[in-house]
């Protein structure tokens, strides 16, 4: 009976034989790994939490903060450092991600999931900073305006802080969904013609999740994010149509 020959994409560079219990030794390893590095970044960030919070009130424009409880501060600063800690920790997160998985992965799942995770980490920095110069001041411009002839805003930092960071982090995570849609077309699990034959659900569903994901009720803030999830969605059509041009050839 003849071999057949497989094709080098699909052997394991890295192998290693390796017992269950070897594997979730590494696991545990690569974890508590992980969780030192988001615990020395979070410590670092709250040694630093004073020009943190001043940057994060920078969007409000004057408004006046008041500590509505004791501790509240306090508590604030270690919610801003945990999140700026995790934030910072997450390329040597993706790190140890990348050296469990990797070993197990063929070449054309390597191909396919290095730059997948490279493009997450920049994709969500591109979130970050959307919802940092674009988001956050629009929201923020609406409500205050909103009754501005009517009441003086004197908020509380802690819930503003809790807006602010949490429209960020939304935000950040709705930026993953070109790499996902890159995902799913290069498994073969859809195409970009069906991806794009599918639009006006697409908008309908990013008014859905500009609405769920925002913490406010604002129509801008909704509007924006709404936008963005739609261009986003458009921007995965386009990778998984030049991912399918770049492929024929190979398949050919």
């Amino acid at each position: 009976m003849n071999d057949i020959p497989s094709h080098p994409d699909d052997d394991f560079p890295a192998e290693v034989e390796m017992s269950l219990v070897d594997h979730l030794e590494e696991l545990r390893r690569r974890l508590l790994r992980s969780l030192l590095a988001v615990v020395v970044a979070a410590a670092a960030c709250l040694a630093l939490v004073r020009p943190l919070v001043r940057l994060l009130e920078v969007p409000a424009q004057g408004i006046r903060f008041l500590q509505l409880a004791p501790g509240e501060f306090l508590f604030v600063s270690l919610k801003v450092a945990g999140y700026a800690g995790l934030t910072l920790a997450l390329p040597w997160i993706l790190f140890e991600v990348l050296g469990f998985v990797l070993p197990g992965l063929t070449r054309r799942e390597r191909r396919l999931v290095a730059p997948a995770v490279a493009g997450s980490t920049v994709l969500f920095a591109a979130g970050l900073a959307f919802a940092w110069w674009a988001l956050v001041p629009a929201a923020l411009r609406f409500l205050v305006s909103y009754g501005a002839d009517v009441v003086e805003p004197l908020w509380s930092i802690e819930r503003y802080l809790d807006f602010v960071l949490l429209l960020m982090v939304t935000t950040a995570l709705a930026f993953q969904l070109p790499v996902l849609q890159l995902l799913l077309g290069a498994l073969g699990l859809i195409d970009s013609r069906r991806m794009l034959s599918a639009w006006r659900w697409v908008v309908l569903a990013s008014a859905l999740a500009g609405a769920v994901l925002t913490p406010s009720t604002d129509p801008v803030t909704m509007l924006l994010l709404g936008g963005a999830i739609t261009a986003l969605y458009l921007v995965g059509v386009g990778l998984v149509r030049l991912s399918e041009q770049v492929r024929r050839p190979l398949e050919a």
